[in-house]
C-alpha cells in the first residue's frame, strides 16, 4: 500500500519553505531544495524617481501621479505566482497526494489565485497565519486538528 504523502508549504509574500509528512507519528521533514526567498524591500528601494506630474482635467493645477501598482506588493505577488508553478510541476511528478497551505493572509489569497486546479483539488486545509520564521519543532502545535504530525 502507497503512504500517503503530505506537504504543508508555508509561506508569506517573501519566503516560503515546503515540509512533508508521510503519516500519523512520522513528524515534519524539510523537503530538500523547496526553500525560496526574495529580499523584503520597501518601496522607495524598487522605485528610484519621484512620481510623475500631470495636469489637472481642469484648471491649470498640477500634481503628482501615484503608480498604477504598489510595487512592493506586485513583487510579492510575482514570487507567489513562481511559487505556485513550482508548486504544480512536483504535483504533476507526483511528489505529493495532500497539501496543506499556511500562509500570511495576504499571500494566501494570492496562492489561492495562482495555483492550478489540480493542486487545488489536493488541497486538505488552509490556515491563514504566517509562520515562515517557526522552527520546525513547533509547527506541530499548530496544525494540530488539521493532520497527526
Amino acid at each position: 500500500m502507497k503512504k500517503t504523502i503530505t506537504w504543508i508549504l508555508i509561506a508569506n509574500g517573501a519566503q516560503a519553505r515546503v515540509l512533508e509528512n508521510t503519516g500519523p507519528g512520522k513528524g515534519l521533514q524539510q523537503v530538500k531544495g523547496l526553500e525560496w526567498a526574495i529580499t523584503p524591500l520597501q518601496a522607495q528601494d524598487l522605485v528610484s524617481d519621484r512620481p510623475g506630474r500631470s495636469f489637472a482635467s481642469t484648471g491649470s493645477g498640477r500634481s503628482a501621479m501615484e503608480p498604477r501598482t504598489d510595487p512592493v506588493e506586485h513583487r510579492e505577488t510575482e514570487f507567489v505566482k513562481s511559487l505556485a508553478e513550482h508548486i504544480d510541476r512536483q504535483h504533476q511528478d507526483g511528489a505529493f497526494d495532500r497539501l496543506i497551505i499556511v500562509a500570511a493572509p495576504i499571500a494566501l489569497g494570492d496562492i489561492r489565485k495562482a495555483i492550478s486546479p489540480n493542486v487545488r483539488k489536493t488541497i486538505l486545509a488552509e490556515l491563514d497565519k504566517d509562520l515562515t520564521n517557526t522552527p520546525t519543532a513547533q509547527l506541530a502545535k499548530h496544525l494540530d486538528g488539521v493532520i497527526a504530525v
